[in-house]
């Protein structure tokens, strides 16, 4: 068996993607009549609740900042009863309880998505809905307890405000330099290390935007120091960005980006920045659309579902029952040659009629349906240098008995056609992703609840999708060139401000752009991919 791992939670929009991906995964353990091909015990542990009953806790150490969690004390329980959003969503949405997340706090979306039908404006409404109110906090829609140990607030920044906010790297990094705050981090991650039965690694949710990158930056070296033969796959989230922003802010927040992906991928088996933004630079380019989903780009709320509902799906080979590969063996086989970034993709929901044999769900696309995640600018590519891609949620009809091939062996073909030369690993579940409440409702009417394509629209007031097929890879891909050379070329000195860089020494951000610069390099392939498209961006950053 594979065994358990820890999860470090670093940051408010960090903490959005987790509260959704710890319900999909509680989610699926409620499935009645589905058996759940993915080990539970990989990333939840097992606790008594009221009345004895046992229910699913993350082995989570979460980070977050004074006024950043509303219903959740500092030791991680509830102040009050946990509230219970199975069916009770329309009863909030009714009332006006929950309150809307206009996207202008510090490090949430304020972008806009102008013609764009996968991703609505600030102030539009989901497909389905009736301008309902979404929460404000991650932890207003957390539908798991947490253990006491889990969360550890930082009183010294505030989470929102004018003043007071975790803003640089330096000051991160400075937080993470106090021995009482390593202290009790230590303390609160070797509780969860130690009640694993084989710890086979780490996996790091960090935001990328705010001092967290920061953070994340000793957090990780830490781990890599004391734990060195186990697997750390870090993940940097970042929410939707404004299109147009203040010039101060958004170059700090492009050196938090710029450095973070430097120092978190230098101390990680894997790094993956996941975001639905177009680009990472100073100008954002449009979110990321999706076919069936109409998304609000400005909600986080929103957003972080779409990424938790990608990295539930990418996590899957170290998490199966059936697999003994381990988050050390998924880094090992996408890494190589020093390619420590990958880059995700997302088809979500995979477009399929229900019962349709599935050579013919995936023969139906010249390209494969999916979406970058992972903020690479260009959107789509022929070719990578290595892959794991999971299928999930079509195997329950689409057999394959004109073949007699597994379904496995089905994708791996596909892939293989798609991808000619590229290193391939495939699985596929049976298992949809799970998508009730409080996932949001986001999706089109065109979709079933099973969440296939139907013959016809639903009616106006459809039943909720309550669980979607979805195809997902990382893959390790010429396109991270230009975001990685692009971020250093961007970060050149002369525009340094004293605000960004306190608490950094010059050699230091230096030596990280190196870090970069090198890194893009082994991106590089025979025929110049890559290289057409960093250049691209130069025209873009001389204008």
């Amino acid at each position: 068996m594979p065994g358990e791992a820890v999860t470090l939670q670093l940051g408010h929009y960090a903490g959005c993607v987790g509260a959704h991906w710890w319900g999909l995964q509680a989610a699926a353990l409620r499935s009645p009549g589905e058996h759940n091909e993915l080990r539970a015990a990989a990333l939840l542990r097992s606790a008594r609740g009221p009345g004895g009953t046992e229910s699913p806790e993350p082995r989570l150490v979460a980070l977050e900042l004074k006024g950043g969690v509303g219903a959740l004390r500092a030791d991680g329980a509830d102040t009050e009863p946990p509230v219970s959003w199975d069916g009770a969503v329309a009863d909030c949405r009714e009332r006006g309880r929950a309150p809307r997340d206009t996207g202008s706090r510090r490090g949430d979306a304020a972008g806009d998505a102008k013609g764009n039908a996968g991703a609505a404006g600030p102030g539009s409404s989901p497909a389905g809905s009736q301008d309902a109110p979404s929460p404000r906090l991650w932890s207003d829609y957390l539908s798991v307890n947490l253990h006491p140990q889990s969360l550890y607030v930082i009183r010294q920044y505030l989470h929102d405000g004018d003043c007071g906010c975790l803003e640089g790297f330096g000051q991160g990094e400075s937080l993470l330099q106090d021995p009482a705050c390593v202290e009790e981090l230590e303390d609160r991650l070797h509780f969860f290390v130690e009640e694993c039965d084989y710890l086979q690694g780490f996996q790091v949710l960090c935001d990328l935007h705010n001092g967290f990158s920061g953070v994340g930056a000793r957090v990780t070296e830490l781990l890599h120091d004391e734990y060195a033969r186990k697997g750390i796959l870090t993940w940097g989230l970042t929410p939707v960005l404004a299109a147009v922003g203040d010039p101060q802010k958004s170059f700090c927040r492009l050196m938090n980006t710029a450095l973070g992906i430097a120092h978190l991928s230098r101390h990680s088996s894997l790094f993956c920045p996941l975001s639905l933004n177009g680009s990472l630079g100073l100008r954002p380019e449009p979110p990321v659309t999706f076919p069936y989903i109409k998304y609000n780009a400005s909600l986080s709320y929103h957003s972080s579902a779409v990424l938790a509902a990608a990295l539930d799906t990418l996590t899957a080979p170290y998490r199966l029952c059936s697999s003994q590969a381990s988050m050390l063996h998924l880094a090992d086989s996408l890494t190589f040659s020093g390619r420590k970034v990958v880059a995700a993709w997302a088809a979500l929901p995979l477009p399929a009629l229900a019962g349709s044999a599935l050579p013919d769900v995936l023969g139906a696309h010249r390209d494969v349906p999916w979406q970058l995640l992972s903020s690479c600018k260009e959107r789509k590519f022929s070719s990578c240098f290595a892959q794991s891609a999971v299928l999930r949620g079509l195997c329950q009809e689409q057999g394959s008995s004109r073949e007699r091939e597994s379904p496995e062996q089905v994708l791996q073909q596909y892939l293989h056609t798609q991808f000619p030369g590229a290193f391939s690993t495939a699985h596929v579940l049976r298992q949809p992703c799970p998508t009730r409440a409080p996932f949001p409702q986001f999706f089109s009417p065109l979709l079933s609840p099973r969440g296939f394509l139907g013959d016809r629209a639903r009616g106006s007031s459809p039943a909720a999708v309550g669980s979607v097929p979805v195809l997902a890879a990382l893959q390790s891909c010429p396109a991270l060139r230009a975001l990685l050379s692009g971020l250093a070329r961007e970060l050149r000195p002369r525009r340094w401000g004293s605000s960004c860089t306190a608490g950094l020494e010059l050699d230091d951000v230096q030596e990280a752009l190196e870090e970069l610069r090198s890194l893009a390099q082994c991106y590089e392939t025979e025929t110049g991919t890559g290289a057409a498209a960093d250049g691209s961006q130069d025209e873009a950053d001389s204008d």
